[in-house]
């Protein structure tokens, strides 16, 4: 069955320059320029996503929207006046490093601003019933993101932003963050982890960003114990311990708390083939736990859903994933095949392994209930 599905994007935040890196790594020393842009969070993975809706036939059939950038008011829900001017000092003097692994370029302050609104947006198009389900195109980033301190290419934390904006617009009492992003979403969590009106929950690659992060025993604090559930994965995971902790975690959190709006962090980092991680999810698997939450917000609360871009690295492979997502938002499958899919598929781990990660989720799934 098709579903009204808004997908929102804006040319602008493909111009989001981080300047001249390697990868993570800002030239200069021992590490040699690269041929290209180089940087791993460049734009190429979000603009050959949006190419592929466009040639694949999706994208007439969705609702296309761009935003108006996040206002100060909107920004200051969530970030200190101080640390919003020492932003856009530093983008307007050309660029520099705001944070680690947060290198800004000229002009980013405004193009973090759209990116947060192009959040708002998606979230205001469903909240206003205008269509069932949004996809918002984020960039930068902004999940690792802290009220006070950017970090891993997030100067804004577009979904707490977008969050408080609905808060405050539409009165909403709670709301539920998934976080699918291979690396933790420390900055949600920060910002909301005394909070009870915000579930956080984040499956992330243990220890692999921020460095050595694992964090299954951080349950929130003060208001918001029990509201910030974290679920490190191994390396190498693979598509059955995603979906098991789905189905034997996630959805049964969001159960529990009951929310009138579900945002996913939608980061697609955890694909086999991604420079910065190692797991193994391939397009079905983002495809999987996009059915999932899609169908627990139908249940929980009228189907209102809103899926927000993270990370994601891998240029040739992202498209596809992503393509995964908007079709199974959309209710549509479009004649695109994974070209990665056979081959991801023959990675997945071992038999001794699989029983390995069951057992490791279940104890999660006992530690966490």
């Amino acid at each position: 069955m098709s579903r009204r599905t808004a997908f929102f994007s804006d040319e602008l935040c493909f111009w989001h320059s981080a300047g001249l890196h390697a990868l993570t790594l800002p030239v200069g020393g021992w590490v040699q320029p690269p041929a290209a842009a180089g940087f791993a969070e460049s734009p190429e993975t979000k603009r050959r996503l949006k190419n592929l809706l466009e040639v694949s036939g999706l994208s007439p059939q969705l609702l296309l929207r761009s935003a108006t950038p996040a206002s100060e008011e909107d920004l200051l829900r969530v970030h200190p006046s101080g640390y919003l001017q020492r932003f856009k000092a530093l983008s307007d003097a050309g660029g520099g490093t705001l944070g680690p692994q947060a290198p800004v370029g000229p002009g980013s302050y405004e193009i973090a601003r759209l990116s947060a609104g192009l959040a708002i947006a998606a979230i205001d198009a469903v909240l206003h019933g205008e269509v069932d389900n949004a996809y918002a195109l984020s960039r930068p980033p902004g999940h690792h993101c802290l009220a006070d301190q950017a970090m891993g290419f997030c100067f804004l934390a577009n979904i707490a932003i977008a969050i408080e904006a609905a808060k405050a617009r539409h009165g909403l009492a709670r709301v539920a963050v998934v976080d699918w992003d291979v690396h933790h979403g420390n900055g949600t969590q920060s910002i909301f982890e005394a909070r009870g009106d915000v579930l956080s929950i984040s499956l992330h690659q243990e220890h692999c960003y921020p460095p050595g992060y694992s964090g299954a025993d951080e349950r929130g604090t003060g208001d918001g114990l029990g509201c910030n559930l974290n679920i490190p994965l191994p390396p190498g995971s693979g598509h059955d311990a995603y979906l098991q902790a789905m189905q034997r975690i996630v959805l049964p959190a969001l159960e529990r708390f009951q929310p009138q709006l579900i945002v996913v962090a939608c980061g697609y980092d955890a694909n086999a083939v991604d420079p910065l991680a190692r797991m193994l999810l391939h397009s079905d698997s983002f495809r999987a736990m996009t059915r999932h939450v899609r169908e627990a917000a139908e249940r929980l609360c009228d189907g209102r859903l809103v899926m927000v871009h993270e990370g994601g690295y891998a240029e040739a492979y992202v498209p596809f994933c992503g393509l995964a997502v908007m079709e199974e938002l959309a209710g549509i499958r479009t004649p695109v095949q994974d070209p990665m899919l056979a081959f991801i598929e023959q990675q997945q781990p071992g038999m001794a392994q699989r029983r390995f990660l069951w057992e490791y989720v279940e104890e999660l799934a006992t530690r966490l209930a």
